[in-house]
């Protein structure tokens, strides 16, 4: 999808039309993709999308990312935790949750849980925020047995502020170069930069 993106963005098609019909989908199904599997860059991919849409006349093209990037987040994020609400009820558990589990260690899971216990589902607003985030705070979900319908409610504004976070990186690369490949560059690398900034702290503490 960036691949696309950056080759769209330096030859554009004759028709904007055309590039949004192609890219929209595209875009729903990747970031659907990224939160039920999360080693897609979800983030870069708005990002951007975000680049693309800034450089096209269409006033209408900045809100249409938007719109589909939230609402895929959320539908990938329902997803994710419905399948782990089944594991937490099954007996055996299920693959799903098992995966989960083994991407969140003991200290990070009982931070979690904290911060869940204190503010309740408004901290998925930040879990969705931070890098790496998300899946810590699912996991202290699901391991509360928190209901669907109280997650859902808690994660529609998280998907909305995460889309619109990421759409500003993309505006921001947009507006600093002429060319929209060069806006694209510099979002993915801002993109990749945050989200291996938990990683690089943590080495330089151990």
């Amino acid at each position: 999808m960036i691949a696309f993106l950056a080759s769209a963005a330096a030859n554009p098609p004759p028709s904007q039309g055309a590039q949004q019909a192609v890219g929209y989908p595209s875009l729903f199904l990747l970031v659907v993709l990224g939160s039920l599997i999360p080693v897609v860059p979800t983030g870069a991919i708005v990002s951007s999308a975000a680049v693309v849409a800034f450089h096209q006349t269409d006033p209408f093209a900045l809100l249409g990312v938007f719109c589909v990037a939230s609402f895929a987040a959320l539908l990938g994020d329902i997803g994710l935790y419905v399948l782990g609400l089944r594991g937490v009820r099954s007996r055996n558990g299920s693959r799903w949750l098992h995966r989960l589990q083994a991407r969140v260690d003991e200290h990070t899971l009982a931070a979690a849980q904290h911060r869940l216990d204190e503010h309740g589902a408004a901290v998925l607003v930040l879990s969705r925020l931070l890098p790496a985030g998300r899946i810590p705070v699912m996991v202290a979900c699901l391991m509360s047995e928190m209901p669907l319908r109280r997650f859902v409610r808690g994660d529609v504004p998280a998907c909305l502020a995460w889309a619109a976070t990421y759409q500003l990186i993309g505006i921001l690369g947009g507006s600093l170069f002429p060319e929209p490949w060069q806006g694209v560059a510099l979002a993915v690398g801002l993109t990749f930069a945050i989200a291996a900034g938990p990683a690089v702290v943590r080495h330089f503490r151990h």
